[in-house]
């Protein structure tokens, strides 16, 4: 068995052993713990990292493949592990030192460090040119201030890749990331339960006031956090559309079980023709979702590859724009046909359908929205001199 097999097989066992507790804390509304405990067991926290980090040492298509593996779980589990690895891990390895490798990264794949990524804030969402955190520096590190909202494993964290702007406007007044510990009173930190979905996983808010930061946790150069934030967004957003494919599976696969047990009108529902439309349509779904999101895993392992490299950095950029885009509303679109296709039992938190729809709608809006993804897809096609951003 190849190292990707054996990393594929450890998922699967992995999505067995959580998901009886992760439908029962999904309908208490509350964390799940075993999905880190689950994780540690398996040795599933830092899969694309090197071995001689504590990674497993994936390729960008296999771990694509081990998310829509978990993704079949649900939205929340997947979610975790995008904070945790591929926004929380990937920065710190694509960017970091050494000294930042050894201290952050064979632990967090250890289970000890839970990381997570802080860019959004209440007022800067899909535009990080208008956060409001700043940084200001003193003779043994840094102080920064601002408040980081709906941050995925935000509540749990013992590390956040942060990001923040000088306080006093130098070096161009462009933001710079850190590597902030979540420790201490000057790191506030909030649950927040009022969602719609995702109830299992943890979505928290921080303030930051006078926090310090040490100035060997600077990452990357100064002045160059969006270049980090816009690297990473790539990483995420195929996290998402690789998650996104997972959920479309488990929905067809749990609209075609129920299709043919239920009996409506004399005969098996499968049989009537307006339920054999949704199902063909959950499977192209699937099957556009899939090719889209291997062609996108190839292109950033060909970008991953050869890191200085512009012209194959924007075609991974490009082709995990197109991915994500194309599967999260691929996601909706199935998980609602599902839903239609349980009817009334579709509309419960009881049945695997209906916690797909209620969690997978946010997929269309965190790593990028719908509509950023359509402006950047566009701008490829007619230039930069076409850009809706400028």
């Amino acid at each position: 068995m190849s190292s990707s097999e054996k990393l594929l097989a450890d998922v699967d066992a992995y999505c067995r052993e959580l998901r009886p507790i992760e439908e029962l804390c999904y309908v208490e509304h509350r964390y799940n713990e075993q999905t880190v405990e689950l994780a540690k067991k398996y040795n599933l926290l830092g899969m694309p990292l090197p071995v001689e980090l504590g990674g497993r040492g994936a390729d960008s298509v296999t771990y694509a493949r081990a998310l829509a593996r978990i993704g079949r779980e649900g939205t929340g589990v997947r979610t975790f592990f995008s904070g945790q690895t591929s926004i929380g891990q990937y920065p710190i390895f694509r960017y970091g030192n050494a000294d930042q490798h050894a201290r952050y990264l064979p632990a967090s794949c250890r289970g000890e460090k839970i990381l997570a990524f802080g860019l959004t804030e209440p007022d800067a969402g899909s535009n990080p040119l208008e956060m409001t955190s700043t940084y200001r520096k003193t003779r043994d590190g840094y102080l920064l201030n601002g408040v980081k909202y709906l941050i995925s494993n935000g509540g749990i964290c013992d590390a956040v890749v942060c990001f923040a702007y000088p306080e006093d406007k130098s070096g161009n007044g462009r933001m710079s990331a850190f590597i902030v510990d979540a420790v201490g009173e000057s790191f506030e930190v909030e649950d927040l339960h009022a969602k719609p979905g995702m109830f299992s996983a943890n979505t928290g808010m921080f303030q930051m006031t006078d926090h310090p930061v040490p100035l060997e946790n600077m990452l990357g150069e100064e002045g160059n956090g969006f270049r980090i934030a816009m690297g990473t967004l790539v990483s995420g957003r195929l996290s998402v559309a690789a998650g996104c494919l997972g959920v479309i599976e488990d929905c067809l696969a749990e609209a075609l079980q129920y299709s043919q047990e239920r009996v409506q009108h004399g005969k098996p529902i499968a049989k009537h023709q307006l339920v054999q439309e949704h199902l063909a349509m959950i499977e192209m779904d699937r099957a556009a979702s899939d090719a889209l999101i291997e062609r996108a895993a190839q292109a950033k392992a060909a970008s991953d590859a050869a890191p200085g490299d512009a012209t194959l950095a924007a075609d991974a950029d490009m082709a995990v724009a197109k991915a994500k885009f194309f599967a999260t509303n691929a996601a909706w679109d199935a998980a609602d046909r599902a839903v239609q296709v349980y009817g009334g039992r579709g509309w419960s938190e009881l049945y695997r359908v209906g916690r797909h729809l209620q969690d997978v709608r946010v997929c269309r809006i965190y790593e990028g929205t719908d509509e950023i993804m359509k402006l950047k897809i566009a701008q490829s096609l007619l230039g930069r001199e076409f850009s809706a951003f400028s």
